[in-house]
């Protein structure tokens, strides 16, 4: 039931207007001057204002009763009426703000209809601010990891042109993020942002879902090209598109027109297409199942979306923030992580990345305790994992080895998983493990454990096997 406050001098007007409103099934409040406005605001704000513009022995008048509730409280829509109305008083009212002036004596079916008008043109901004506030949370990249950063200075880059673009990387790294994250920062951010996922509609159904279909006895139905028109079309999955759409996709591209199926008229479109993959698009074209001619076309600028593994450092920060969004929106008891808790999450394996980092602290809320931290042994572990196995599985090996060679072998694998942990930083280990950095140095040369970068992140691996890596990469070439 929506709650409208009346404030006029004038008790019968007050009155007759209250009782019309609750008769239409509105709940209606009153106010006499400015203080008494004021004073009903700050107990509820209302969802709407019918305010007499003059306001006899108030010590503010309706226009300055308007621009303190539009200062203040500029969501709530203000209707200005007034027995001694003119232009400039009209002009006066709606640049300050004012949904729409009514002159007295009124009619009350005009009335009634600036009020519907009115409440329901507050419903729809609230609606967009709130879907707004939802986007910009999903096209939010959280770390500040070099990984992350390096990502974030691409994407705004390639964000100010008109570019297409193709994302790489495994599953639930984020490239849906990454996409929303270039429409917001384009000058398309105003304009639809669309997703479809290749891999998720049948293959008859595909040009359809593209393109639209029209039927003599039903509406024009709409394709994703056609709603995405002067905005940002995200194909998801593009690699699983099949071939023989391929090739119509590919003419979209290049004339930005295409008609729908059972039409003839063609339909011209401004979009923006940005596809993601976590194929090897390169092997596809080998095999014959993707288009070469297609490929170059949607990978303008290729950007790849790194994996978890690659910024360990932002799993704290996701892992919090996922917490945070599932307590707000679920209504779950809001915890936070234990320091053994984010030690364990930045070095364990987590194949399934940002995506299963998500399911994980959700599965946490949803099932765990009422304790304000979460401990390390609360985390969900991985299928098939015995509860005894430790950090990457050594412990299930050291157990047939000497006390030398244990000692060693779980050295090793410690000291490259907090490396790894920390981003390749050597002090920051060095200060997590309480050792000096020169004998950290030391002990890492003795075990044979150095440092390399991959995908500009420096990572621990063991030099044996760098040097294998090298050797392989140096075949290739």
């Amino acid at each position: 039931m929506a709650d409208v406050l009346i404030v006029d001098d004038e008790a019968d007007i007050r009155d007759l207007i209250s009782d019309l409103l609750t008769d239409e099934g509105y709940s209606a409040r009153t106010a006499e001057d400015a203080d008494s406005a004021f004073a009903a605001i700050e107990a509820a704000p209302p969802d709407l204002i019918i305010l007499d513009i003059w306001l006899q022995g108030s010590r503010m008048d309706g226009i300055e009763v308007l621009k303190s509730v539009k200062r203040d409280n500029p969501g709530i829509p203000v209707a200005i009426i007034s027995g001694h109305g003119n232009i400039e008083v009209a002009v006066a009212a709606v640049q300050q703000g004012a949904y729409d002036f009514i002159e007295k004596p009124f009619n009350m079916s005009q009335l009634m209809v600036v009020v519907a008008r009115a409440l329901e043109a507050s419903r729809l901004r609230r609606e967009n601010a709130r879907l707004r506030a939802d986007e910009t949370a999903n096209c939010e990249l959280v770390g500040s990891s070099p990984a992350t950063n390096g990502l974030r200075n691409k994407l705004e880059r390639v964000a100010r042109g008109g570019s297409r673009v193709l994302l790489t990387g495994g599953p639930g790294t984020g490239k849906e993020v990454a996409a929303r994250f270039i429409h917001a920062h384009s000058d398309r951010s105003e304009a639809p942002f669309i997703v479809v996922n290749a891999a998720s509609i049948e293959s008859d159904r595909m040009e359809e879902v593209l393109f639209g279909r029209e039927d003599p006895d039903r509406p024009i139905q709409a394709g994703v090209f056609e709603r995405a028109h002067e905005g940002t079309l995200f194909i998801d999955e593009v690699g699983d598109m099949p071939y023989g759409t391929q090739s119509k996709i590919l003419r979209v591209l290049i004339d930005q027109a295409f008609t729908r199926l059972g039409g003839t008229a063609t339909v011209r479109v401004d979009v923006r297409v940005i596809s993601a993959s976590n194929r090897d698009l390169q092997r596809e074209i080998s095999d014959g199942r993707f288009r070469e001619d297609l490929y170059h076309r949607l990978n303008v600028v290729p950007i790849e979306v790194p994996s978890l593994e690659r910024r360990r450092e932002d799993i704290p920060e996701l892992a919090n923030r996922f917490l945070e969004m599932f307590a707000r929106e679920q209504g779950l008891t809001r915890r936070r992580l234990s320091a053994g808790a984010i030690a364990a999450l930045q070095t364990r394996e987590l194949p399934g990345n940002v995506r299963q980092l998500r399911n994980m602290m959700e599965q946490i809320l949803i099932l765990g305790g009422e304790r304000p931290e979460i401990e390390a042994e609360e985390l969900p572990g991985a299928p098939g994992e015995s509860s005894e196995v430790g950090l990457g599985g050594v412990m299930s090996m050291v157990a047939s080895l000497p006390l030398r060679e244990a000692r060693e072998l779980f050295e090793r694998e410690y000291l490259i998983a907090q490396i790894n942990r920390f981003g390749g930083n050597i002090s920051r280990t060095a200060s997590f493990v309480g050792m000096e950095r020169s004998a950290l140095h030391r002990k890492l040369k003795l075990l044979g454990v150095v440092t390399t970068s991959r995908g500009g992140v420096r990572m621990a691996v063991i030099e044996d096997q760098n040097e294998m890596e090298e050797q392989a990469v140096a075949v290739e070439s």
